[in-house]
């Protein structure tokens, strides 16, 4: 990540190394398997205080960054998230912690302090069954108004963390357009069913909301009017799970070619045979490119760069595809030992491949970013945009 850091932000990255491979080393994790949330309260609540939760909030907010560029320094820590297989809502609750500190009105100060301070955890319902993950015209939950209540009608699957969640920031569908509300976990009518995942220590759930009534004050944001806001939410998790994954890889590849030159085979080290120098190579080159991209993408979102979501797009259709090809070759390079679940190489693929399927495939991107492109080149042609 970033050639060109600043001493703060070396600082920011290597307190947060420091403090996961303290607490979160690969026994530990493989022991959280089985972890109903899969992280422990304490854990969270020390993050926080590292800065976790703090890094798109306003300092006059209780927040604040380390070099000015919020998201890019929430990068930083997702790629140590990544080189540790890392357990913890990151992604979820900083969407949230973001949008809430977005929000013009100040409405929900008291939610948004409880996840700066790591007292609580929020998660963003967005995603619904059979829905692109990227696409904002595709959702079908609705939001009604009904008197002075706001009434959520509908599903959402996958919700990181929402069975340990506080509050949903539930995005759905109005009659004037997108619509967020926040809803608490104890509401009647929401019901939290877990799923099963590949990753050891996340948790997701299928929240299903049956006439949910919340105030008023619940909306966050303008009534109809959020469609922006959610792009940019959008935008920000693909972000912070981009790196994520580059941080995985980058663990990855470490590991097995320190392996190559140990492991010996005929009498001399495997990374001495010509095969395995040209896969190394190609793993390398995917590598190099999947920093680039994700720190791209990084950079344009933080600068509200209308080139941001095409960014976006690119990264995640890239290091989708070829994070989960790189780790695919570094467990075939282990070998047998590389197959068991003892050695510690699955714990990074594992969480390259859930977040390959998190807010769109690579495939459902890629389409994205033709999109974009007709959409230009009918602009540049004269003609109306389809």
């Amino acid at each position: 990540m970033l050639l060109d850091l600043t001493p703060d932000q070396e600082s920011l990255r290597d307190t947060t190394a420091r403090f996961l491979a303290n607490n979160m080393p690969a026994g530990e994790l493989r022991r959280l398997r089985e972890d109903p949330a899969g992280y422990g309260d304490k854990y969270w609540r020390r993050g926080a205080e590292l800065g976790w939760t703090s890094l798109l909030v306003s300092e006059e907010s209780g927040g604040g960054t380390v070099s000015g560029r919020g998201l890019v320094d929430l990068t930083l820590i997702a790629y140590e998230f990544g080189r540790h297989g890392a357990p913890g809502p990151l992604v979820t609750c900083n969407v949230v912690a973001g949008a809430l500190n977005d929000e013009a009105t100040g409405t929900h100060r008291e939610e948004l302090a409880g996840l700066l301070s790591g007292d609580s955890v929020a998660s963003w319902c967005f995603t619904e069954p059979l829905h692109k993950g990227h696409d904002l015209d595709g959702l079908a939950l609705e939001i009604r108004t009904d008197g002075g209540d706001l009434v959520v009608d509908g599903v959402k699957r996958p919700a990181e963390s929402a069975g340990q969640a506080d509050h949903l920031l539930v995005t759905g569908r109005s009659a004037e357009g997108l619509t967020q509300v926040l809803v608490p976990t104890d509401a009647a009518g929401l019901s939290l069913e877990p799923m099963r995942t590949v990753d050891l220590t996340r948790r997701y759930c299928v929240a299903r909301f049956d006439q949910v009534r919340v105030p008023a004050r619940a909306l966050v944001g303008e009534f109809g009017q959020a469609e922006e806001a959610v792009e940019h939410q959008l935008q920000r998790a693909l972000v912070i799970l981009n790196a994520e994954s580059v941080g995985a890889m980058q663990r990855a590849f470490d590991m097995t070619l320190e392996w190559a030159f140990d492991r010996y085979s005929f009498g001399r080290p495997l990374a001495s045979y010509q095969e395995l120098k040209h896969r190394f190579a190609d793993m390398k080159s995917w590598l190099e490119a999947s920093h680039a991209t994700s720190d791209a993408a990084a950079s344009a979102v933080e600068e509200v760069s209308p080139d941001a979501g095409e960014l976006v797009s690119v990264a995640k259709a890239f290091i989708g595809d070829y994070g989960a090809e790189l780790l695919h070759d570094c467990v075939q390079m282990h070998g047998g030992i590389g197959l068991t679940f003892e050695h510690d190489l699955h714990i990074f693929l594992r969480r390259v491949i859930a977040n390959r399927a998190l807010f769109g495939t690579p495939a459902e991107h890629r389409q994205h970013i033709a999109d974009i492109v007709e959409r230009v080149e009918r602009v540049e042609l004269g003609e109306k945009p389809a």
